[in-house]
């Protein structure tokens, strides 16, 4: 990559520290800025038909959120939320946009992160009418495919408040709660205090119906 594409697309960085539960964009804002977290974690979050809020997605440190907005220079569709204390830097859309045009690299890694969450979502939207268990099974392996970590134990991940793995799976908190443990029981996940480690991925994939 040139190094005239990163000090242009750079030169206008901000890098602000947010606090957990702090809005970092609204839905129908305008694109002005793309965003890279640095550390932490956000959700992305829409509402349904009756007002529900719904999760699409909970992304970390490496991920960009604000490109779609910037690329097709419209109002944005999500909201985006800390769920941890969170540290993110942000460039103007044309820097951004600039640099994608210029770089090759830059355009094909974007294709590619958003071809990834196309995959996903079309995963979790066949998911939406299967039981419980698939859903919460497929919601734990989507974040690990995401945010997953290799460990001691296996694969970890965030182990996050069952109210957001509910949204995120369209299921009442109770009933993630009474599938986790079950999940648990069976050997397929490990949970601790900031940490659900799952110990075999296959193993967990073969219980989604």
């Amino acid at each position: 990559m040139r190094l005239s594409a990163l000090a242009r697309s750079f030169a206008h960085v901000v890098t602000r520290s947010h606090p957990q539960n702090q809005v970092i964009l609204l839905e129908n804002d305008w694109g002005g800025s793309v965003y890279f977290i640095l550390d932490g974690r956000v959700k992305i979050r829409t509402y349904n038909m009756d007002g529900k809020e719904v999760t699409l997605n909970i992304i970390g440190k490496g991920e960009v959120v604000g490109e779609m907005a910037a690329l097709d220079q419209i109002p944005r569709s999500t909201d985006v939320i800390t769920l941890t204390p969170t540290k993110i830097s942000s460039i103007p859309a044309r820097d951004f946009l600039h640099l994608i045009n210029t770089e090759p690299k830059a355009g094909l890694r974007l294709a590619q992160l958003m071809g990834q969450r196309l995959r996903q979502i079309n995963r979790r939207l066949l998911l939406r009418e299967a039981d419980s268990m698939s859903r919460v099974a497929d919601t734990i392996l989507f974040l690990a495919e995401g945010q997953g970590k290799e460990g001691v134990k296996g694969m970890e991940i965030p182990n996050l408040p069952h109210r957001e793995l509910g949204s995120l799976s369209g299921l009442a908190r109770e009933t993630v709660t009474r599938v986790l443990t079950k999940l648990e029981k069976k050997g397929l996940i490990q949970r601790e205090q900031n940490i659900l480690c799952i110990p075999d991925k296959s193993a967990l994939e073969n219980v989604i119906h």
